[in-house]
């Protein structure tokens, strides 16, 4: 079968590589599409030197296919069913994925493909919005409006959020947020974003911060922006191992902070099941956020726009099948 390898620091390729063989407990999927992910880009681009190269398939994690073969079969999956796969691994950049059976969520019938593909990244918000604090009447900032700040906005208004701001130096995706929930934006390329927040909150900062960009900068710039005693979700992946971090002004406004990883290991999957319900039945709008779609043989063009966010790109698909 034909794969995707990262060979070494931002280099793919593509390899022939054997199609998996079914094991106990397992299933085989033939991939039918994928989207991009930031910490796909951080994968190419930024694991520390000992992870080159990586294993076959690597990278590519938000995947949905169908099944050929399941051992043992049950009456949840079976093969020819549609599925989105869960592959933590990254490694689903390739014509055929190996998935634990319990890894895999049945399609509903009807769902487009690329919307239900969708539904990993938005299980992984809303997963991470379990651990924010009530939210009713509350402000609360979105730092970033890539395809999960667009998720969170969604989330914030269905758990109550007074007001959601929604922050990027990009325009353009900008456009999506009140689309997605968001009652206000931000476009701090050229201004200071505090004192914009305090403009449009009755002179207060935000009672939460969602961090969901991952740069340094945003980083720092969510203890920047958060109220005294306010709480601050860190949902975007790193692209590094270290940096330095404003400790001080974190100590002085009495701040609470956390990451969120895990979703995987929810039990039943029971956030990402939620996701895939309401983009299958309408709840949520998935189309606008999904600018770009690419053929699998031009995956490494489509690597390189996700990782410069140009062309207007929100969500890419890759295409398995085209």
């Amino acid at each position: 079968m034909k794969a995707v390898q990262i060979v070494a620091r931002g280099q793919c390729q593509f390899v022939d590589a054997p199609k998996p063989a079914l094991q106990p407990g397992t299933a085989i999927v033939k991939t039918l599409r994928l989207s991009l992910c930031g910490s796909d880009i951080r994968h190419i681009h930024y694991l520390p030197e000992d992870c080159y190269p990586s294993p076959v398939g690597e990278t590519g994690h938000e995947m949905v296919g169908v099944v050929e073969a399941i051992d043992p079969a049950n009456g949840a999956v079976q093969p020819g069913d549609r599925v989105l796969c869960l592959a933590p691994d990254h490694r689903a950049m390739q014509e055929y994925y190996r998935a634990p059976i319990d890894r895999l969520l049945p399609i509903a019938p009807g769902t487009p493909l690329e919307r239900a593909v969708q539904a990993q990244q938005f299980g992984t918000v809303l997963f991470a919005a379990k651990s924010l604090p009530d939210l009713r009447g509350k402000t609360v900032a979105v730092i970033g409006q890539g395809s999960a700040g667009l998720w969170f906005n969604f989330a914030l208004q269905r758990r109550g959020a007074a007001k959601i701001i929604a922050i990027d130096l990009k325009a353009y995706r900008l456009a999506y947020s009140e689309g997605y929930g968001a009652t206000h934006t931000i476009h701090n390329a050229d201004l200071s974003t505090a004192d914009a927040l305090r403009e449009m909150n009755g002179g207060q900062l935000p009672d939460v911060v969602i961090e969901a960009a991952g740069e340094e900068a945003s980083i720092r710039l969510a203890i920047e922006i958060a109220r005294e005693n306010g709480f601050i979700l860190y949902f975007g992946v790193p692209r590094f191992e270290t940096m330095d971090f404003p400790i001080f002004d974190y100590f002085w406004k009495s701040l609470t902070a956390r990451s969120n990883v895990g979703t995987i290991k929810e039990p039943n999957h029971a956030s990402t099941r939620q996701a895939l319900e309401w983009i299958s039945d309408g709840t949520v709008p998935v189309a606008p956020m999904i600018t770009h779609t690419f053929r699998f043989e031009d995956v490494f063009e489509a690597y390189e726009l996700h990782r410069i966010q140009d062309e207007g790109a929100v969500k890419i698909v890759i295409d398995m099948e085209g």
